[in-house]
């Protein structure tokens, strides 16, 4: 026990005050993000599109996000990343409110779509904030303590938001989070301090303007982004495909699928910190990107052979929350640490279109191959790709023990 506690100790220590300011108004902000979880079943069950017509509808979603994950991280090697977070939370939060006075589908695609383009605008510039306010050597532990703040969001959102669309419906869940995104911004405007990011950033544009190496050129890099976006578009199914699954089969209730995803987001948040404090001395980062991504596609065979019991949900969560938790620090990490500081920006974009070209394809993928077949299919096409992309990162990673000759 005396171990453990030390454990939780070091994992929360020697953190900048500044990426305690970042976590929290990223908790505020996704404590109130309901809108991606439960907007597929708003669309299904009030609005009574098909199950396809609300995957194109939530894939409008990625492709807003793609266009504002590139338009973020130009502007995040150029600019004030701290202008650009507010804009991105501020602004995010005055669009959404129109999905609410709209019953068309292809202007609720076009809400979506802008949404998602305010909206990711953030993230490169987060990523950069997240570089500039830690150190190298506890930079993977301020990526999760920021992802742990977004989890506990995650934890606190759905349990409350699912309640919330079984008894009043989905729309003030749409309020609620428009609330919080614009809350969030008001945190960081109050708190965060703004001034020494822009001097780092005008140095950073005088270097960019000598130095022609860009990420499109790293070809490793490159080959890095593609397997990132195959296993977003596995792991987004948790948003896309699950609960109209849960739904639609096996006839769980919005608050019953709220639980679940609440209950993933609170399993990140009591694991993730410690396993990153007892991990981050380790440089073997590729080996547990390989291991996170390998329990994606058991978590699919586990709920596909669960015929909708509780215990093989239960499973089925424990399964992915290790995916994430292996996983996703560690690509942030590589991400953040392989660039110089002046091209930060363009490899946290890329970084961010991988998720935004996932979350075009989880909905249409997913939705629309157990719209036009069923479930069954779905299942059995995500377990052949999550089982490449596993394979993927086993070559990747031979590659890069052969670019530096260390492990990565």
């Amino acid at each position: 026990m005396i171990n453990i506690f030390g454990l939780y100790k070091k994992a929360f220590s020697n953190l900048s005050p500044n990426i305690w300011i970042l976590a929290f108004a990223m908790f505020v902000n996704r404590s109130g993000a309901m809108v991606l979880i439960f907007t597929s079943l708003y669309l299904t069950n009030e609005l009574k599109f098909s199950m396809a017509d609300a995957g194109i509808a939530m894939s409008f979603y990625g492709a807003g996000s793609i266009i504002g994950s590139f338009l973020g991280g130009w502007l995040a090697d150029r600019k004030n990343f701290f202008d650009i977070m507010v804009f991105a939370l501020m602004g995010s939060g005055l669009i959404l409110p129109f999905l609410i006075v709209l019953n068309n589908l292809y202007a609720i695609a076009a809400i979506i779509f802008m949404y998602a383009l305010v909206s990711d605008m953030f993230r490169p510039a987060m990523s950069k904030a997240i570089a500039f306010y830690s150190k190298p050597q506890n930079r993977t532990r301020a990526v999760s303590l920021v992802r742990l703040a977004i989890n506990l969001g995650f934890s606190v959102g759905p349990a409350i938001g699912g309640l919330i669309a079984f008894v009043w419906g989905y729309k003030p869940l749409i309020i609620i989070d428009a609330i919080t995104s614009v809350s969030a911004g008001i945190l960081l405007i109050i708190y965060l301090p703004r001034k020494p990011v822009l001097e780092l950033d005008q140095e950073n544009e005088k270097i960019i303007s000598t130095n022609h190496k860009t990420a499109y050129q790293d070809y490793r890099y490159l080959f890095f982004i593609v397997l990132v976006a195959l296993y977003g578009l596995c792991f987004f199914q948790l948003f896309a495909s699950v609960p109209q699954y849960l739904d639609k089969v096996w006839k769980y209730s919005e608050a019953e699928i709220g639980a679940i995803l609440a209950l993933n987001g609170f399993l990140v948040v009591l694991v993730e910190m410690p396993m990153m404090a007892y991990l981050e001395d380790r440089k073997e980062t590729c080996k547990y990107i390989i291991l996170g991504v390998f329990c994606v596609p058991i978590y699919f065979i586990i709920l596909y052979f669960s015929n909708g019991l509780m215990f093989g949900v239960l499973i089925y969560t424990l399964i992915i929350t290790l995916s994430e938790i292996y996983a996703m620090p560690f690509m942030m990490n590589f991400t953040l640490t392989r660039p110089k500081k002046e091209r930060q920006g363009e490899y946290a974009a890329l970084y961010s279109v991988a998720f935004g070209l996932a979350n075009v394809g989880a909905p249409l993928i997913g939705l629309g191959i157990a719209d036009r077949y069923n479930f069954n299919i779905m299942f059995t096409v995500l377990i052949v790709v999550s089982t490449i992309t596993t394979i993927g990162f086993l070559v990747l990673y031979n590659q890069l023990k052969k670019e530096a000759n260390k492990i990565y």
